[in-house]
């Protein structure tokens, strides 16, 4: 096959390192035409180039490897909406991510934010059904809305309804690389009894300090920018978390209704931030 070139003058033409390419067709992105059996030699067809080129535009434009291939599995029209799609929701983050820049820089110039306004309240004790879950940022969405469906039906069997807001409580950091984990909370005052993935336990009353947030407020950045506005007012004060932070969600995420911020008008309150605090003695 005279057609085809070593990896090396591949890599040339592509402007892509040995390493590079290595990494894209051990993810299934770029993957050589033909490798020697004897030498191990990887090589590739020009008709690659364009692959490569596409690959190299891609992720300039900042798009994770995951995406990248389902772009080029669809190619033409729908290819081009997937970038178009990825970009507009990357502008929008990037959007939503400005304040928090502007956190971090008050942080680091000793100064106190205002950005959130931090208020105090009681909450009784409650009986709760939960499901809990080790998931990072990107998969948090789909578990919410999971978990959420799985208790509400756990109820219906039951004979038992919702009593209060569900609020989601977090026992580890959940970003990029952590995984919690996570407990979706449903307060529940009918017969109803564990099974399966659903537990059952008392949260018991506290006092919590929290922020509200309003819709198109609950982005990833946004939460933990007002979670770290609460754990700063807490410090500022001298008191200590009691229990896991929490999110608590306005009007509830019960399946068929809108759930957080769904067909409401952007003023409307949607989520709470809430840090559970010991009061001194």
């Amino acid at each position: 096959m005279p057609e085809l070139m070593v990896i090396g003058e591949f890599a040339a033409l592509s402007r892509l390192s040995h390493k590079a390419l290595r990494l894209y067709a051990d993810k299934g992105l770029l993957e050589p035409a033909h490798v020697d059996p004897d030498t191990h030699v990887r090589h590739y067809l020009p008709s690659q180039l364009r692959q490569a080129r596409l690959i190299t535009l891609l992720r300039a434009v900042g798009m994770p490897l995951g995406l990248i291939g389902t772009v080029l599995l669809a190619e033409g029209e729908r290819a081009a909406e997937l970038v178009g799609d990825y970009w507009r929701t990357h502008d929008r983050d990037h959007r939503v991510r400005r304040p928090l820049v502007t956190q971090v820089q008050d942080v680091l110039r000793g100064r106190t934010t205002d950005t959130y306004l931090i208020e105090e309240r009681e909450t009784g004790e409650q009986r709760v059904v939960f499901v809990e879950g080790h998931v990072t940022a990107e998969g948090l969405p789909g578990f919410l809305d999971a978990a959420t469906e799985e208790l509400f039906g756990h109820l219906r069997a039951g004979g038992g309804a919702p009593s209060g807001p569900v609020f989601a409580v977090y026992h580890g950091l959940v970003d990029e690389d952590g995984d919690g984990p996570v407990q979706v909370c449903v307060p529940t005052e009918g017969p109803v009894e564990p099974g399966g993935r659903v537990g059952l336990r008392v949260e018991p009353a506290h006092r919590q300090a929290y922020t509200e947030l309003r819709k198109g407020q609950g982005a990833y950045a946004t939460v933990a920018g007002a979670l770290d506005a609460v754990a700063a007012w807490l410090h500022g004060r001298g008191l200590r978390p009691s229990a896991s932070a929490r999110e608590i969600y306005y009007p509830d995420r019960s399946p068929g209704g809108r759930g957080p911020g769904r067909g409401l008008r952007l003023h409307e309150h949607v989520m709470d931030v809430a840090v559970p605090f010991a009061t001194a003695v």
